[in-house]
C-alpha cells in the first residue's frame, strides 16, 4: 500500500548487477508504483533499455539531449515528480558524480534537480568499494541526508569475495517503502510486534514446539514499519528475513521472550502478540541427548510464564502499552475460547483463528481470523494472505490509537 500510485524514479547506473533492476522495475510495479527508468550510457550495456520500458509500461530515458515530448526538460519533469528517486545498482563513479554534485548524465541531473528523497543501493569491486574516495563520497551523501541500503558482503564478478554485491531487491524494496512510509498515521509511535513458535529445549538435540512460521507476526512488523512506526520485532523465525528498518531481537524460549516483551513493553505504545508461545516447558532439559531406552517415556513439564499477563500488570502501573492485540491459535470453540482469553488478559482485541484448516494458520501464507472485542462484537474476516491480513489489521490499530488520543 506505501508504494501505491507513487511515482517512484529507478536509476540504473553501468554496473554487471544492473540485470537486477529489471526484477526491482518489476516488482515496484507488481506493488502499484509507476516507475520512471533513467539509465546512464554506461548501463545500456548491461541490460538493454527496451527491457525496462516493457516491464514499467513507461518510456526509458536514457539521454539529455534527445529531442523533447514534454515542454519542460526532462530531468525537471522527473525530479519534480517523484516521490522517491532509488538508484540501484550505483557505481563507485555515479556516486562521485553525485557526491560532487555533477549534472554531467540525465540521472546526475535528475538527483541534484530533485526534493524527494534519494535511496543509493551502491554495487562495485571490493576495492573500489574500499578504497577511501568512495567511503568519502557515500559519507558526503549521508550527511546530506541520502539514504544507502549496502552493499552486502559475497560473490563478485571478479570471482573474488568482498564487500560490494548489490543487496537483494527485497531489502531495496524494503527501504523504499520505508523512506516512503516516514511521517505516516505512526510516525512517533513505538510498536513491538512478537512473532514465531517458540522453542522449550528437552536437551541439546530436541526441543517442545509447534508449527508457527512466525510470517504473521513478520508482515505485521513490515506493515507498522511502513506506517511510520518505529518497529522492534520479537521474533523466533530465524529462517525469515530481517525486515528493513524494523530492529529485530531473535529468541528461543518462552522465558526468553517474556524477558525481552515485558523489559521493551513499558518503552512501547502499541504491542502486537502474534508469537506462537508454548504453555509449559520441562523442569529439566538434560545437558546431554537423550539415548533410546523403554517404549515410554515421561517427561515433568512447568508452565511457562504468561507474558500478557506480566505486561497487564505493567500497564496497570504504567498505562503503557496504550493498546494491546492478543492472538488465539485454536482448533475448537473459536469465539468461545477467544472472548475468554480477551477479558482473562485485558485485550483491546484479540485475532483468532483456526490452526487446524489445512489452508488456515500455520506453516501457510494464507490465514483465515475472528476478531473479538471487548464490547462483544465479532468480526470473521475471509481467507487472505497473510501480508494482506497484517495491513488491514494495522488500519484497525490505526484508529484504537486514534480514539485512545482524541
Amino acid at each position: 500500500m506505501t508504494l501505491r500510485d507513487k511515482q517512484v524514479v529507478l536509476g540504473i547506473t553501468g554496473s554487471i548487477a544492473a540485470y537486477k533492476a529489471a526484477d526491482l522495475a518489476s516488482k515496484l510495479v507488481q506493488a502499484g508504483a509507476k516507475v520512471d527508468v533513467i539509465m546512464t550510457e554506461a548501463a545500456t550495456h548491461f541490460i538493454g533499455p527496451l527491457t525496462l520500458q516493457t516491464l514499467t509500461h513507461r518510456p526509458v530515458s536514457v539521454s539529455m539531449f534527445r529531442l523533447l515530448d514534454e515542454v519542460d526538460a526532462t530531468h525537471i519533469a522527473l525530479s519534480e515528480r517523484a516521490d522517491i528517486i532509488v538508484v540501484a545498482p550505483a557505481t563507485a563513479n555515479t556516486i562521485a558524480g553525485m557526491a560532487h554534485g555533477l549534472a554531467d548524465t540525465l540521472l546526475g541531473a535528475t538527483i541534484l534537480a530533485t526534493k524527494a528523497p534519494v535511496l543509493v543501493a551502491p554495487a562495485m569491486n571490493a576495492d573500489m568499494y574500499a578504497n577511501a574516495a568512495t567511503q568519502e563520497n557515500l559519507d558526503v551523501l549521508r550527511r546530506r541526508g541520502l539514504h544507502i541500503v549496502g552493499p552486502d558482503c559475497g560473490r563478485l564478478a571478479s570471482g573474488r569475495r568482498g564487500p560490494g554485491r548489490l543487496v537483494p531487491v527485497r531489502q531495496i524494496m524494503g527501504a523504499t517503502r520505508a523512506i516512503l512510509g516516514r511521517g505516516g498515521p505512526l510516525a512517533g509511535v513505538k510498536v513491538l510486534v512478537t512473532a514465531g513458535g517458540t522453542r522449550e529445549p528437552l536437551d541439546p538435540v530436541r526441543h517442545l514446539g509447534n508449527r508457527s512460521s512466525g510470517k504473521k507476526g513478520h508482515a505485521l512488523a513490515v506493515a507498522a514499519r511502513d506506517r511510520g512506526a518505529d518497529v522492534r520485532l520479537v521474533s523466533t523465525a530465524t529462517h525469515l528475513p530481517q525486515p528493513y528498518g524494523v530492529e529485530v531481537c531473535l529468541v528461543n524460549t518462552a522465558t526468553q521472550m517474556c524477558e525481552t516483551v515485558v523489559g521493551g513493553a513499558a518503552e512501547s505504545d502499541v504491542l502486537l502478540m502474534a508469537a506462537a508461545v508454548a504453555d509449559y516447558r520441562p523442569v529439566h532439559a538434560r545437558a546431554a541427548k537423550m539415548k533410546k531406552g523403554s517404549d515410554q517415556l515421561e517427561l515433568s513439564l512447568t508452565r511457562t510464564p504468561d507474558i500478557l499477563e506480566e505486561v497487564g500488570l505493567q500497564r496497570v502501573d504504567l498505562g503503557k502499552p496504550t493498546v494491546v492485540v492478543g492472538f488465539a491459535a485454536e482448533t475448537e470453540d473459536l469465539v468461545d475460547n477467544a472472548r475468554v482469553k480477551l477479558h482473562r488478559k485485558g485485550l483491546d482485541l484479540i485475532v483468532a483463528n483456526d490452526v487446524s484448516a489445512s489452508d488456515s494458520g500455520f506453516a501457510v501464507d494464507t490465514n483465515r481470523v475472528v476478531l473479538v472485542t471487548p464490547d462483544g462484537a465479532v468480526d470473521e474476516w475471509p481467507l487472505m494472505q497473510k501480508t494482506e491480513l497484517a495491513e488491514r489489521l494495522m488500519d484497525l490499530v490505526i484508529r484504537m490509537w486514534e480514539e485512545h488520543h482524541d
